[in-house]
């Protein structure tokens, strides 16, 4: 059996006949090509309404508290200002080239911000927050991980909504460096 599968151009259009066979083996190579997607489910337990204050750096803060309250999984959002002089990584220098190399963003007036973000614990039980904010001002934004330091300006609004009854965590990849989440 065959198929004509149409091949377009700017000026003409032209067409090749293939067999579903080839198809079919198509769908299978590129098919080879992705990684199955990992997941586990988990179950939302407490939620805590945080309010940061002026100078606070965000991921040291929400850390600490996981600590303190045995928060050991969340999902968290939040929104207010980010300083001058917050550290975001706003990419990799070369895309997918190896080494990976951060691109770092020294935030140079205060910022608007809302952002989104995860807790799991890494390798050692310790609570690690993966979150990235959309830090705006005037009409100019910039989206980046908060990971090397965001400095509360005035005040910051974060929920946490605690998650239960999974094993994710945070554990360290050979190929990126990174710690990745482990459903």
């Amino acid at each position: 059996m065959y198929s004509i599968i149409p091949k377009l151009s700017v000026s003409k259009c032209s067409f090749y006949c293939v067999t579903v066979q080839d198809i079919y083996a198509w769908i299978e190579q590129l098919s080879d090509l992705r990684t199955a997607m990992k997941y586990s489910t988990a179950s939302q337990e407490r939620v805590f309404i945080v309010r940061l204050e002026d100078g606070d750096i965000l991921h040291e803060c929400i850390e600490r508290l996981a600590q303190e309250e045995n928060i050991r999984c969340a999902a968290l959002i939040a929104l207010g200002g980010a300083d001058e002089g917050s550290r975001l990584v706003t990419g990799p220098e070369h895309g997918r080239k190896s080494p990976i190399v951060p691109m770092e963003l020294v935030t140079d007036n205060v910022r608007e911000v809302t952002g989104t973000g995860t807790l799991f614990p890494d390798e050692d039980g310790r609570p690690m927050l993966h979150m990235h904010l959309a830090c705006g001002r005037g009409d100019h934004t910039v989206t980046g991980c908060v990971r090397r330091g965001v400095r509360v300006w005035h005040v910051m609004e974060v929920i946490i909504f605690e998650l239960t009854g999974t094993d994710a965590a945070r554990l360290p990849d050979e190929k990126t460096g990174f710690k990745l989440l482990v459903p």
